[in-house]
C-alpha cells in the first residue's frame, strides 16, 4: 500500500534558486504543450491540417523540446530542470487535455506564476535518492533539506517518487512510500454500524449521539476571514494606486510591495485551508477510532447544492468531497466498511418509528415531528435512517 507525507522544508538560497528555476521550467513547458494542441486544433478547424494532425502526444512533444527547441542558445535555460521533472509536467498537460475531449472537465487553465501551483517531479533512480533522516532528507540534484518537522516521515521507509512545490513563499517536499505489510491497525470487530449527516448548522451528526460543530462558526476562522478581507482590501488599493502611478512615471512603477501584500494574502488563504483539513482530519480520526463495523454517509450532490446562491459559500467552506475521500481512504486502510446511500435516499423526512416520509417538511424545521407521535431532532433522526438503510453502495 501506498502513502504521501508531505512538510514544510528549510531550504538556503542556492536550493531556493534551483526550486524556483525547475519550477518556472515545468510552468512554461505545461503552458507550452496546452498551446502547441489548441494552435493545432485550431489549424484543423480551419482546414488546414488533418484531424490525426490536430493532436501532440505528450512523448511527442517533449521530443520536440528536446531535439528542436533546447537545442537553440536562447532556450538552453531547459537543462536546468531535469527531465523528469520536464516530463512529469508535460504528461499532466496531456492528463488535463484528455479530460476535457473526453467531457470530464473545461479547458485546462494555463498556468500563472503567482497563483498556480506547479511541483517538481523527482523519482528514484539510485540508491542514494530519497535518503531520509529524521531531521533531514536527501532530494536528487537538490542534496540535503532540513525537515521542519523531524521525525513525521518514516526513516526506513521505501520512497517510490516525491515532489517539492512552493506555497505563499514557503517550500514543501511531497514523498511517497510504501508501507510495510502488517502495520498496527484498530481490529474491526462487531460493533454497532454509524450513520453521518452532514449539514451546514453543525457539520457532522452520527446516530450514536455525537455532533460535530461546524468549525467555519468558531472565533479562529471567523477572525482569519476578518483578516483576510482586509488585507485584500490593502491588495486592491495597492493596484489602484500602481494604475496611477504608471500614468504619471509612463509604465515604470515599481511592484515591490504589491508583490509583499500578494504573499501575505496567500498566507491566510493558506492558513484558513490548513485549519479546516486540520478539522477534517480529526474528525475522520474520531470517527476511526470508535471502530464501528460500518459507516453509512449520503453520497451529497454537492455540485447541485452549490447552485442555490444564498447558501453556495456555506457549503464550498465544508469541504463535504475532502471530508469523504479522507474517510474511504482511513477506512479502506482499517477494514471498515463505507457504504454510501443514494442521495435521493429521503433520510431527512422518514420517520425512523413509523417509516412515513413526510413530504411537507422544509429545511427551517429543525425537529422532526411525525403523526404517530415521534419527535427528535431532524439531523440526529436522519443520521439514524442513515444507519438503518438497507439500499446503500460499498465505496471502493
Amino acid at each position: 500500500m501506498l502513502r504521501a507525507y508531505k512538510t514544510e522544508i528549510k531550504v538556503i538560497e542556492t536550493q531556493k534558486q534551483k526550486i524556483n528555476q525547475g519550477i518556472g521550467i515545468c510552468r512554461y513547458l505545461y503552458n507550452s504543450y496546452l498551446a502547441k494542441n489548441k494552435e493545432l486544433y485550431q489549424q484543423y478547424k480551419d482546414g488546414l491540417i488533418e484531424k490525426k494532425q490536430s493532436f501532440v502526444s505528450a512523448n511527442d512533444f517533449d521530443k520536440y523540446i528536446n531535439h528542436e527547441v533546447k537545442t537553440l542558445e536562447e532556450y538552453i535555460w531547459i537543462n536546468s530542470c531535469g527531465s523528469k521533472a520536464r516530463k512529469k509536467a508535460i504528461c499532466d498537460a496531456e492528463t488535463s487535455y484528455k479530460r476535457f475531449w473526453k467531457g470530464q472537465s473545461k479547458f485546462p487553465r494555463f498556468k500563472k506564476k503567482s497563483k498556480s501551483d506547479v511541483k517538481l517531479y523527482f523519482p528514484k533512480n539510485n540508491k542514494t535518492d530519497w535518503k531520509i533522516d529524521r531531521h533531514r532528507i536527501n532530494i536528487p540534484t537538490l542534496g540535503w533539506i532540513q525537515l521542519k518537522e523531524k521525525g513525521y516521515i518514516p526513516t526506513k521507509a521505501i520512497v517510490k517518487s516525491g515532489t517539492v512545490s512552493k506555497k505563499a513563499g514557503r517550500y514543501y517536499v511531497s514523498v511517497l512510500i510504501e508501507l510495510i505489510e502488517g502495520e498496527e491497525k484498530y481490529q474491526v470487530n462487531s460493533n454497532e454500524g454509524i450513520g453521518i449527516d452532514l449539514g451546514l448548522k453543525d457539520f457532522a451528526i452520527m446516530s450514536n449521539g455525537i455532533t460535530k460543530k461546524n468549525i467555519n462558526k468558531t472565533k479562529k476562522v471567523k477572525k482569519l476571514e476578518k483578516k483576510l478581507k482586509r488585507e485584500q482590501r490593502k491588495l486592491s488599493r495597492k493596484y489602484e494606486s500602481l494604475k496611477e502611478r504608471n500614468k504619471k512615471e509612463g509604465g515604470n512603477a515599481t511592484r515591490q510591495n504589491i508583490q509583499k501584500q500578494i504573499v501575505q494574502v496567500q498566507r491566510l488563504h493558506q492558513t484558513l485551508g490548513n485549519t479546516r483539513e486540520n478539522f477534517l482530519n480529526q474528525s475522520v480520526n474520531e470517527i476511526i477510532k470508535q471502530n464501528p463495523s460500518f459507516i453509512t454517509i449520503e453520497d451529497l450532490n454537492v455540485r447541485g447544492m452549490m447552485k442555490n446562491r444564498h447558501l453556495a459559500k456555506a457549503i464550498s467552506k465544508q469541504g463535504f468531497n475532502m471530508f469523504r475521500v479522507k474517510l474511504n481512504n482511513k477506512c479502506r486502510e482499517f477494514g471498515i466498511e463505507l457504504r454510501i446511500v443514494d442521495r435521493f435516499y429521503p433520510s431527512s423526512k422518514l420517520c425512523h418509528s413509523c417509516g412515513q416520509i413526510k413530504k411537507d417538511l422544509k429545511l427551517s424545521d429543525r425537529i422532526y415531528k411525525c403523526d404517530c407521535g415521534y419527535e427528535e431532532d431532524r439531523d440526529y433522526n436522519a443520521s439514524i435512517n442513515l444507519r438503518d438503510a438497507k439500499v446503500y453502495k460499498i465505496a471502493l
